[in-house]
């Protein structure tokens, strides 16, 4: 650690010391060559990443596609159901790999029989409807449903087909089957002539990664163990996409009657292709309503008359199956041999990477002792048969108290380590570890969480956790750089600062020799400060003038800054406690492409959506989708300039020719495409294959520019608790949630104390004012008033405008991106996270209020009397422009 060395429980575990103090052999790769050249060669797109989500997704590498590529371009597949040469290739080579699938799984056609699904939940979906369910009667009580509640969603959803049967659902705790008693196999009774039970469990939680006995098959099976007290034959439905993926599964000795799957899970492609293997024992029961093509033996279009295949396969594969995508398993197959030797070897491999992080982990501790987290697991990780190569875990502060979720990913993103967060598909296991209760799911459900999202603590409590999961490709490496990037985060130097990060360089990062470090700043208002350090001599300055109005034939209200000059050393100006001046607007911002530089103006026209063309474009990528800095940091070098009277706008950027774009689309030319903004479809239209080749050219790969079509209106969202009539409905450009962005400078100076370090000399600034200011990336810049006293506003006044105050906007990782180079640096997030108690709420989001009719639009063409801001209470009479809260 910085000044001094690192108390114990903050250093990283060493590799050579965990194999030596390991009890039992472990291996790590896998003797053919090292596993930095497999990395290499097959997964060079893994440069600067940390992937740790495989449990998610593991990666394919770049023989498999090759091959597959090269059997594409050199056979002809046609139709399986024709009876032409290409078709009937088809048939035979997916024939192949049926029986390479059983081969993997040691088992053979005269015992299983594989479907192909479009995925394990589609496998799940077909036993559900395809069991031979008995209703309950007079005669006895029906079948039952059982399923393990340390169970993906799938799972679990089966019981709504069941439901519509009058079939009855039982939810197993693991703690009821471990201890459940076993039972003598004569005593069991005998079960001809009772009604079917199925049992379905996951071989490996998706959760925890605990790995359950796969000797409960043949015990739940025989009747020695029952998972609930029924008469009856029991069947067993062993869940095996996550368990597959990194370990072996003998379906000779653990003869499950269903066994679900999904090939991504195994090879990395081809997704959305799936499979279920089915005993041969139990199929000849199995029923089906629905056929469709390639089903049927014989049927008739106009009477009831159907006749299905004899094979199980054809008889439950509707339509064509994905036949390329099957027959891409093959190349699956032969790389995941070739490139490891089997899947034994990649089990014991990942096992020892999971057991080295869960040591290390486990260790950590802050100086006062307290666990630096909390992992959620059955097992002590001692071997692969009890534990996958899963950990699921949540981060603490040293006071015990849990760091959500949403925050560790994001500071992950920031040293581009990719993590899984929330509950996974697995309620009954986040309930379980967590110590949620039924009646806190609903509680947050009406606070507005729902699955998937980043809402990760409630009073406090967690509402799931972070996973992290190792694959075949994983290295050494890549534990180290997670582990340092918690070590770096959580324990701090004496002297507040992280210990230092050995992570893979950042992708998409310019290098210090880069044009990045020589950006042409944003445009500055006069008399102001910038949110960059420096501007060029004849970049423009927009104060608006009536003649650039009337050159647009526009009449709408105006914002203005009143250019009120402020230095770092200027302390006065940031409101010390006792010294409440009035409030004033010292800075207009605003962002014509979405998360490209800033353009600053003195006064600005309002439209219907906030600033005039305010983030009314965006850049994205060759799919159409948006790109932001997250994902492409040097956005923040290109610079907008809006020149209204010329009615276009100029994009520059440093060693490029500017361009222009038009502020408006030419309605006979433009096409109109669908893109998407958080969560929300938009209209749009691209911009021109000139300013794409220009975007291509700086950024190296092919992106466009598209805009928000001026016919197209789309809507805020409503929020829970937000008082939002049909009439204050807010219209949005791309923005991503409210009209306006507005910052404290106050309280910006709290968090610029926050960042500062020390030296010999003192106080030493390790981020100049405006550099912090320009990463918050707001609209209207506020001055005046206490730190955070703004998150208090419920509206707010401008002359004769009114905004609506929607809370606190929660900054992602772009804050940690520097606006003039493009570089990132992760203690904005982690300082603004910690002094805001785990929260990342900064600056607050508004909507206007009111749109003033053509009498006041008029009026505001003369200057108005805004800026000079002063707060009210809702008690107080208002005059003259006020800032309500």
């Amino acid at each position: 650690m910085a000044g001094g060395a690192a108390h114990p429980g903050a250093e990283l575990l060493p590799f050579a010391r965990f194999l030596d103090s390991s009890l039992q052999p472990l291996v790590y790769g896998y003797g053919r060559g090292t596993l930095h050249e497999l990395r290499a060669r097959e997964f060079g797109r893994l440069a600067g990443t940390v992937y740790l989500d495989h449990a998610g997704t593991t990666l394919f590498p770049q023989s498999q596609i090759t091959s597959f590529m090269k059997d594409l371009m050199e056979n002809v597949y046609g139709n399986p159901h024709s009876q032409n040469i290409s078709s009937k290739l088809t048939h035979d080579t997916v024939e192949q790999v049926r029986f390479r699938i059983l081969a993997h799984f040691h088992t053979s056609p005269e015992d299983y029989t594989v479907i192909f699904t479009s995925g394990s939940t589609a496998a799940l979906k077909l036993v559900a409807e395809a069991f031979p369910w008995v209703s309950p009667g007079p005669e006895g009580s029906g079948s039952c449903f059982c399923y393990l509640t340390d169970s993906h969603t799938s799972v679990v959803g089966m019981r709504k087909i069941t439901a519509a049967m009058n079939v009855s659902s039982i939810p197993v705790r693991p703690e009821d089957m471990w201890s459940a008693e076993r039972q003598d196999a004569a005593a069991a009774g005998d079960p001809a002539g009772q009604p079917p039970h199925l049992f379905c469990y996951p071989a490996q939680s998706n959760f925890s990664g605990t790995r359950y006995p796969l000797s409960w098959i043949g015990e739940v099976k025989s009747g020695r163990r029952r998972p609930a007290s029924r008469p009856g034959k029991w069947f067993v439905l062993l869940d095996a996409a996550a368990f597959v993926g990194t370990s072996p599964l003998d379906l000779s000795v653990h003869q499950a009657d269903f066994v679900p799957i999904s090939f991504y899970k195994i090879f990395g492609f081809p997704t959305g292709l799936g499979a279920l293997l089915v005993n041969n024992r139990l199929a000849a029961l199995l029923r089906k309503t629905y056929f469709g093509g390639g089903t049927a033996a014989a049927y008739l279009a106009g009477d009831d008359f159907y006749v299905p295949r004899e094979s199980v396969a054809e008889r439950f594969e509707d339509g064509t199956i994905s036949f390329l995508d099957v027959i891409a398993l093959k190349h699956g197959f032969d790389a995941l041999e070739r490139l490891t030797g089997g899947m034994e070897s990649i089990r014991q491999h990942t096992f020892t990477l999971a057991q080295y992080t869960y040591t290390a982990l486990s260790s950590l501790r802050y100086p006062n002792g307290a666990p630096v987290v909390q992992i959620y697991s059955d097992s002590d990780f001692s071997s692969p048969e009890v534990q996958g190569p899963v950990i699921s875990f949540n981060v603490l502060d040293d006071h015990g108290n849990v760091v959500g979720y949403s925050q560790v990913d994001k500071m992950a993103s920031l040293h581009n380590i990719h993590v899984r967060t929330g509950c996974f598909c697995n309620t009954g296991a986040c309930q379980r570890h967590l110590g949620i209760s039924d009646e806190m799911v609903k509680k947050h459900l009406q606070a507005g969480h729902v699955c998937g999202d980043d809402v990760d603590l409630i009073d406090g409590q967690p509402t799931g956790s972070v996973r992290i999961s190792f694959g075949y490709m994983s290295t050494l490496e890549d534990a180290q750089a997670f582990l340092r990037f918690i070590i770096a985060t959580r324990l701090h130097s004496s002297h507040g600062q992280p210990l230092p990060l050995a992570t893979p360089g950042e992708a998409g990062a310019p290098p210090e020799d880069s044009e990045a470090q020589n950006a042409v700043p944003a445009a500055r208002a006069r008399g102001s400060s910038s949110p960059q350090e420096d501007t060029s001599p004849h970049s423009g300055v927009w104060n608006n003038s009536p003649t650039a109005v009337d050159a647009e034939g526009l009449c709408p209200p105006l914002l203005e800054a009143t250019g009120t000059q402020q230095t770092t050393s200027e302390k006065a100006a940031d409101v010390p406690d006792g010294d409440l001046r009035s409030h004033v607007i010292t800075n207009l911002f605003l962002y014509p492409i979405k998360s490209c530089a800033a353009f600053e103006v003195i006064r600005w026209p309002l439209g219907s959506q906030g600033l005039l063309y305010d983030r009314s474009w965006m850049v994205v990528n060759h799919n159409g989708i948006c790109l932001s800095q997250k994902q492409e940091p040097r956005l923040c070098l290109i610079q907008p300039f809006i020149d209204l009277q010329r009615r276009i706008m100029v994009i520059k950027a440093q060693g490029m020719e500017p361009i222009e774009v038009p502020l408006e689309e030419n309605s006979e030319q433009v096409q109109i495409c669908q893109s998407k903004v958080c969560a929300d479809r938009v209209n749009t239209y691209d911009c021109g294959e000139k300013i794409s080749n220009w975007l291509s050219k700086f950024f190296g790969r092919p992106y466009h520019l598209i805009k928000q079509s001026s016919d197209f209106q789309r809507n805020a969202k409503k929020k829970h608790g937000k008082d939002q009539s049909a009439h204050t409905t807010a219209t949005l450009s791309l923005v991503n949630e409210a009209q306006y962005l507005l910052i404290n400078r106050s309280s910006i100076l709290e968090l610029q104390q926050q960042l500062s370090t020390s030296c010999e000399n003192g106080k030493e600034e390790l981020f100049p004012m405006n550099n912090l200011i320009s990463r918050f990336r707001a609209n209207i810049i506020t001055n005046g008033t206490r730190a955070f006293e703004e998150e208090k506003w419920d509206e707010i006044s401008i002359g004769s405008l009114r905004f609506q105050v929607l809370g606190p906007c929660h900054r992602c990782q772009m804050i940690c991106i520097d606006q003039q180079t493009g570089q990132r640096n992760q203690d904005v997030f982690q300082k603004l996270s910690e002094r805001r108690e785990r929260k990342n709420g900064f600056c607050i989001r508004e909507q206007s209020r009111n749109q003033p009719d053509s009498g006041s639009e008029a009026q505001s063409r003369t200057k108005p009397s805004c800026g000079k801001l002063r707060g009210y209470r809702k008690e107080e009479r208002i005059k003259g422009p006020a800032i309500k809260r």
